[in-house]
């Protein structure tokens, strides 16, 4: 199989979110990482290009992406692993030369931002993937399936979160320091983590989010940016939820946990217990369904009883990814432009809700 070419813009140096990316892009053996604007900075660009041994070393994007088209060798997609307010700029570039886009999440810093590079992605003949990694987990696949198979019955709840503590107290460093600053990050918690519990919410229920009633708050003095996110959610079709994003809240390293009632059954599935979904019918005993197990119907990597994580979802996005890219199209399921327009509606509706007294507001 030939590997498909791959750049990265940003990533470099004591990046956490380009190395996992590395990681994804590798594990199935479907991208060949050949080239990088790893960094603004030429000096340290080059200096990361060849810790990780790459061919060709940028300090632009810019002259990355028109250099990278003209090459019969050059890159056929690219990773977007940078703070949010770059992410525009950065597609787009890409997009207009023919180039496909892996993106990190949330999809843009604002929503017209989010319209306009949907707008552009609509013009180019190279499509857009957007990274929200818990879409790649098998049992939030199977998860969904279950929903779409009318297990459940009616929809009538969904319940998410996605809680942290890391951000509890005022805290420095290259990881902290854009994501609270509102103009590199666009928001705090509700976009950093509530941007991936809202998806969560949309991807496993198959439901469309209506109307937030939001809160958003900022419990360290100084900061500029919410860092807890409560809400109530109101789907297209009549079925309510609730969605708690927080990142200052002690004891929860990385808490993530979608809740999915119907009228004849429910589905509980949470990242600490990956490979595991709580699936309970009406009147019966609940069964714990299992990764690779009695009648699962997803793809899972390894046998039964070895568990899959972070990376390996982080994996299955990008092998999914690679499959699109290699056809021409996006398949079900794999979050693009659409996801990320929604993603972007939702943030904003959100940010509307709180300012206006927590009212009811569409999205």
């Amino acid at each position: 199989m030939t590997r498909i070419r791959l750049g990265m813009v940003g990533g470099g140096q004591g990046a956490f979110i380009g190395a996992v990316h590395r990681i994804a892009a590798r594990l199935d053996n479907r991208f060949e990482l050949v080239a990088g604007a790893l960094s603004s900075d030429p000096e340290r660009a080059q200096t990361s290009a060849d810790e990780l041994g790459l061919a060709r070393s940028y300090a632009d994007y810019r002259v990355m992406a028109v250099a990278e088209a003209e090459r019969d060798d050059g890159i056929q997609a690219v990773s977007i692993v940078t703070p949010n307010n770059m992410h525009l700029p950065m597609a787009k570039a890409f997009l207009q030369a023919g180039i496909h886009v892996i993106c990190d999440k949330p999809m843009t810093a604002t929503l017209a931002e989010a319209r306009e590079l949907a707008e552009i992605a609509a013009q180019s003949n190279a499509l857009f993937v957007l990274t929200h990694t818990y879409a790649g987990y098998p049992m939030v696949r199977e998860a969904r399936r279950l929903v779409a198979s009318g297990a459940l019955g009616d929809i009538r709840m969904v319940h998410v979160e996605y809680v942290q503590d890391w951000l509890a107290r005022p805290v420095t460093g290259k990881q902290a320091d854009w994501r609270v600053d509102p103009a590199q990050s666009g928001g705090g918690a509700i976009g950093d983590i509530g941007s991936h519990a809202g998806h969560l919410a949309r991807y496993v229920s198959g439901l469309e989010i209506g109307s937030v009633a939001a809160q958003l708050s900022t419990f360290v003095e100084g900061r500029q940016v919410d860092d807890d996110a409560q809400m109530m959610l109101r789907f297209v079709g009549g079925a309510r939820g609730m969605l708690w994003a927080s990142q200052v809240a002690p004891g929860n390293e990385n808490e993530i946990r979608i809740r999915v009632i119907g009228s004849e059954a429910s589905l509980d599935w949470c990242q600490t217990r990956c490979n595991e979904l709580l699936f309970a019918r009406l009147d019966e005993p609940p069964q714990t369904l299992t990764r690779g197990g009695p009648g699962f119907g997803g793809v899972a990597r390894v046998p039964s009883g070895h568990p899959e994580g972070y990376l390996e979802a982080f994996g299955q996005l990008y092998a999914d990814a690679a499959d699109a890219i290699q056809a021409g199209s996006m398949p079900d399921g794999l979050p693009g432009i659409e996801d990320g327009l929604k993603g972007m509606r939702f943030i904003a509706a959100t940010i509307e809700s709180s300012k206006n007294g927590s009212v009811w507001t569409p999205v």
